[in-house]
């Protein structure tokens, strides 16, 4: 029996992103391409831009899942998910302009694959793991590094299933 669909909706989301052709196309002028990870990172990512998803960019939680009876005689369960990710992006110079602009491009990516089109009628369901997901929320966070400037754009799926 399926306690939650949590674990399946972060896989598919980390797939389907994965495998974006929208994303492959947005490789920069000197090769940088969006790495898509699951989770926090775990080899050296100064020097790349990436999308994790179920990371925050912090020690905060990567998911959260909250359940209720669907109906009377507890057959099924109503279950609304909310899913963090966060896109990390830098320049090398000291412009937040740019890295600004390509992180906002980078989440257009995210919500795009999630909408409903005639190409992809199924994608808000993410392949079926959940009846509905969409894009909720976002933060924005500018530093500098000894790489130059860096953005990093969280942001927040969130689903409803039923289990």
């Amino acid at each position: 029996m399926q306690t939650s669909a949590l674990p399946n909706a972060i896989d598919e989301l980390v797939a389907i992103l994965g495998a974006s052709s929208l994303l492959e196309a947005l490789t920069t002028s000197d090769g940088r391409k969006v790495k898509v990870i699951d989770g926090p990172p775990t080899d050296d990512i100064a020097l790349d831009d990436f999308l994790a998803i179920g990371w925050s960019g912090g020690e905060d939680q990567g998911a959260e899942s909250v359940q209720d009876f669907n109906s009377a005689g507890a057959r099924t369960r109503d279950e609304d998910l909310t899913i963090v990710g966060v896109i990390d992006v830098w320049s090398g110079d000291d412009t937040f302009a740019t890295v600004r602009a390509r992180a906002f491009q980078i989440l257009g990516v995210v919500e795009t694959e999630l909408r409903a089109t005639n190409d992809s009628p199924e994608a808000p369901t993410l392949n079926h793991t959940v009846l509905w997901a969409h894009l909720t929320r976002t933060q924005l966070r500018q530093y500098f590094t000894d790489q130059g400037a860096r953005v990093a754009l969280g942001f927040t799926v969130s689903c409803h299933a039923r289990i």
